[in-house]
């Protein structure tokens, strides 16, 4: 999918948040059903979001190309996760974050279930990536075998919050860093070692922006190629810091110039582009909208 800098969450039962959120220029923008919507409140969450994906999807200006459009799940086992889906996988989405894995089989089951909403919704086979968080003892000691799992996945998330509440490691503890940082330092090493991206985790306390300088550059050194953000005042501190490699910018220069080579001529919009095979990667229309992304990130 390309280098993901950021990944902002977007409560899905805030309907002034939702339509604000078309303007950010975060790299992945996720629609929350998960932690941010009460129990009550899950269902309104999918109805609103799903019309902003259907709006998204009819917008005709290049930003809805700049950045990709998720949406954060509920729990494999929470008994929720596949009518989340159900409501809102269609014409729009590019990518589901997963919440609290901790097995590859979780994420099997419901790669299994897109395939067939996708086949329903008239989307590419394949087209919608996936996006495991990794927020417990379990999921950190088997994220190398999640992130192989499925040929949809793009990045790891490292969830910070739950990871501690599993651990049993206070949070407002002074000394913390010692207490996560094997967690937080193994997910980007089998990220890598899987061939996919790895977003750390937010930063919660929004005024203190030096704190978020510190964590940033804590994470680039760990080897995270983006972070997850909660309020759109972060994502440029994100951008400086977790700026394109010279490869990513390479590899975005070919991904471009062979998908505009493919599609020149066609009516076909780069949403509807099937996969094809360059130097032995499958690239498709997602990797189409992170190439032009990373190319308008180094221009700017």
């Amino acid at each position: 999918m390309g280098r993901s800098r950021s990944l902002i969450f977007i409560p899905g039962n805030n309907s002034r948040f939702l339509a604000k959120s078309k303007t950010i220029n975060s790299d992945i923008v996720c629609f929350d059903l998960e932690d941010s919507v009460p129990m009550d409140e899950k269902e309104t969450a999918r109805i609103l979001v799903n019309n902003t994906l259907q709006e998204i999807n009819k917008m005709e200006d290049e930003s809805k190309r700049k950045r990709l459009v998720s949406v954060r799940i509920n729990a494999p086992d929470s008994g929720l996760a596949v009518e989340d889906l159900k409501k809102t996988i269609t014409q729009g989405i590019d990518a589901v974050v997963i919440p609290k894995v901790e097995t590859e089989h979780q994420l099997i089951r419901l790669s299994n279930t897109i395939k067939l909403l996708e086949k329903e919704n008239n989307i590419p086979d394949n087209f919608i990536k996936l996006i495991p968080s990794i927020e417990s003892s379990l999921g950190v000691v088997n994220a190398y075998s999640i992130a192989k799992a499925d040929q949809r996945i793009s990045s790891l998330v490292f969830g910070i919050f739950d990871f501690l509440y599993d651990m049993k490691i206070d949070s407002n503890d002074e000394d913390i860093l010692t207490g996560y940082m094997y967690g937080r330092a193994k997910v980007p090493v089998d990220a890598r070692a899987a061939g996919v991206d790895s977003i750390d985790s937010i930063w919660q306390n929004i005024s203190d922006v030096d704190g978020l300088k510190k964590d940033l550059e804590m994470g680039r050194k760990l080897g995270y190629t983006g972070k997850c953000v909660i309020h759109p005042t972060q994502i440029d501190y994100v951008h400086k810091v977790f700026y394109p490699s010279t490869q990513d910018i390479q590899w975005a220069k070919k991904v471009v110039s062979y998908l505009d080579e493919y599609i020149i001529g066609k009516k076909t919009t780069t949403t509807k582009t099937g996969a094809i095979n360059l130097e032995g990667r499958m690239i498709d229309a997602v990797h189409y909208k992170q190439a032009k992304r990373i190319l308008e990130s180094t221009e700017q």
